[in-house]
């Protein structure tokens, strides 16, 4: 059973434009996120899914440079770049991540791609069902032909959100959701607004100087649970996107 990690990646942000490729920590948010995927457990491919509009040329450039596959689509129809990226790269279940999570942990991505090769019949698994881990480490998994038959009758924001209509109708999909204790899940490491940015270069300076290898970036651990630690350590970095509202599905 082949497992493709599918990163969906663009530079028309409403409230942060070209969030994917701004600077943190020395490299590109897109670097962190696709380097997560390259070394979760379990994952078999990674395809970066941007649109077809010229504003994501660097996108694709970007990704192609990191040794990611590429594919390009409808800039507002998400969900058709995923069934696109499943035809192009053929698998049998792909991951869905987003590019404005740079602090991904590959442990949670091979966790969530355990699960459903323990039970493959399972149309979505995810952290996100019980929401318990902050919110920027979503791993998400679908089947392949749940995609494809969510695609056929999927409108407004489900085509923009991906696996909306697959975790909101349990009825018709098997949903399997993981979850943590204690929970994290009153934290925000999303990249979507300047005050996030603030967070995140903050507690990725913290990360480098709490890791054994020294201040360098690249030796910082960046697991989960070291972000919760900081986090939890750090009020002062909490506090500087605790304003921030997560917009809800029907914006797009």
């Amino acid at each position: 059973m082949r497992v493709n990690a599918v990163v969906q990646a663009r530079t028309g942000s409403t409230r942060l434009p070209g969030k994917v490729l701004r600077p943190l920590g020395g490299r590109p948010v897109l670097d962190w996120v696709v380097g997560a995927a390259q070394k979760a457990p379990g994952v078999d491919a990674v395809v970066v899914a941007t649109s077809t509009d010229p504003g994501d040329d660097p996108v694709a450039e970007r990704a192609a440079q990191l040794g990611a596959a590429v594919v390009r689509g409808p800039e507002d129809d998400v969900l058709a770049r995923f069934t696109l990226a499943a035809r192009e790269h053929p698998c049998d279940a792909v991951v869905r991540l987003t590019a404005d999570c740079p602090l991904l942990d590959p442990e949670l991505v091979g966790l969530v791609v355990a699960a459903w090769r323990q039970d493959p019949r399972l149309d979505y698994v995810a952290t996100t069902l019980v929401r318990t881990l902050p919110r920027g480490l979503d791993v998400e998994l679908a089947r392949v032909d749940a995609l494809q038959a969510l695609d056929a009758t999927a409108t407004g924001y489900d085509r923009v959100h991906v696996t909306s209509g697959l975790y909101g109708d349990p009825e018709r999909f098997r949903c399997l959701g993981l979850v943590v204790s204690p929970a994290a899940n009153d934290l925000r490491i999303t990249l979507d607004t300047p005050e996030d940015a603030e967070l995140l270069d903050g507690l990725v300076e913290a990360l480098a100087e709490r890791s054994e290898g020294g201040t360098s970036i690249n030796t910082a651990r960046t697991g989960w649970r070291d972000v919760v630690a900081v986090l939890r350590a750090r009020p002062d970095l909490v506090a500087r996107n605790a304003d921030v509202q997560q917009k809800p599905l029907e914006a797009g």
